[in-house]
């Protein structure tokens, strides 16, 4: 009988090896010498060995599955309770034991994280089942709001699931949503549909109303009315795009026919006015010579002889109107400035006024020199001080007084 720390080879040939519960057989040895036998069945522990070593490995080093490392460990287990191998199979159960534990520890950190991971997944689909609610209340920008629920939609896809009843309930809401969001966009461009309708019919009424009076020949009236219909087209709104192209043409060209006629009857009558313009332009010439006015009464003789001839003239093209009209205002508002300054100067009663102003100061003044005098002889240095300060202010005032009176002579 060979032995071993592990196992056995009894006379028989029959190879046991030695556990915790004691011996057992695991095979027969006839072919050679009891030292082979054992060396055979050492190999087949250290095989197994191997076995549990790479799974120890595996379940240390990488994310093996808690469920796919237990089905691993039990099958080993089985291995090892059954082993035809002589070795420390306690030792192999043990190990399997440890690895037991830590797959389950595993398994409880697995389950942390998936609750967390659920947890989380909830926060962001209540999240976005809350905007897709707000959107469908709220919003009218319809593109990009649409936009919004369909990426909403993506980023709900993209999220963990969860528990299976607050998942549905959650789904219902937003499906929810986006059949109120596309309810509520479909009534709002019925009623814009409904909108631009009234607004096709209205802007028909007003090409109507143009086209009828494109051959007008009342000038002016005609171009009134034409304002006011460019402010109710303003105003109606919009109509779809293609009836308000059509519409627009429409107007557009009764108005052009209108003011192309207007511009060619007007450039005619300002041909014939162009006679009257330069006789205008030698008056304004004449008229602007009066500047700057020195003697009122001639300037105004020359002025109103001026303007008799000016009247005389005639109308001129609308271009130079207002040129020549402001030059001649710009000479005569110069005149009637001159007729007011003099009018100040020879103004007896104004004058009266300025020379008792003048007056009075220069008494005042006379009254304050005495009043230093005194105060200076009797060294009150106080009223020194506020005599000279009244004497500043009342020879100021003084000379500005007779700077007025002056103007009048």
């Amino acid at each position: 009988m060979s032995t071993d720390p592990w196992g056995r080879v009894d006379d028989d040939g029959t190879v046991y090896v030695r556990t915790a519960e004691g011996e057992r057989a695991v095979g027969s040895w006839q072919a050679g010498e009891p030292e082979e036998a054992l060396a055979y069945f050492h190999r087949k522990y250290d095989e197994l060995a191997g076995q549990v070593q790479l799974l120890e490995q595996r379940v240390r080093g990488t994310d093996l599955a808690p469920a796919q490392a237990e089905a691993s460990i039990t099958k080993l287990r089985e291995a090892v309770s059954e082993a035809h191998a002589i070795g420390d199979l306690d030792a192999l159960t043990r190990r399997l034991d440890g690895l037991t534990e830590l797959v389950a520890q595993r398994r409880e950190e697995v389950k942390a994280a998936r609750e967390h991971a659920r947890a989380e997944a909830r926060v962001v689909k209540e999240r976005i089942v809350g905007e897709a609610e707000r959107i469908a209340d709220e919003t009218t920008h319809w593109k990009s709001g649409g936009e919004r629920l369909r990426q909403l939609v993506e980023e709900w896809k993209a999220a963990d699931r969860i528990d299976r009843v607050t998942e549905a309930a959650l789904w219902k809401r937003l499906s929810a949503a986006r059949t109120a969001f596309a309810k509520r966009r479909k009534q709002y461009f019925a009623g814009l549909d409904e909108q631009r309708e009234g607004v096709r019919s209205a802007k028909e009424r007003i090409v109507a109303e143009a086209e009828a009076i494109a051959g007008s020949t009342d000038w002016g009236q005609t171009a009134a009315i034409y304002r006011e219909l460019m402010q109710q087209w303003k105003s109606a709104g919009r109509a779809s795009r293609e009836a308000e192209d059509e519409l627009w043409a429409r107007f557009k060209a009764a108005q052009d026919q209108f003011f192309q006629a207007r511009s060619a009857v007007f450039a005619e009558r300002d041909a014939s006015l162009a006679a009257n313009a330069e006789v205008k332009e030698v008056l304004l010439a004449e008229a602007e010579k009066l500047l700057p006015v020195t003697d009122v009464r001639t300037a105004r003789a020359a002025l109103r002889h001026v303007l008799e001839r000016w009247e005389a003239a005639g109308p001129v093209p609308r271009e130079q109107r207002d040129r020549l009209e402001g030059g001649l205002r710009k000479v005569d508002e110069a005149v009637r400035k001159a007729e007011d300054a003099e009018w100040k100067r020879s103004n007896p009663e104004a004058r009266a006024r300025a020379q008792s102003t003048v007056d009075q100061l220069r008494t005042s003044i006379e009254q304050l020199e005495k009043r230093l005098s005194k105060a200076q002889a009797a060294g009150r240095a106080k009223d020194v001080k506020e005599a000279e300060e009244a004497l500043i202010a009342r020879r100021s005032w003084l000379a500005e007084a007779e700077r007025t009176l002056t103007e009048f002579s």
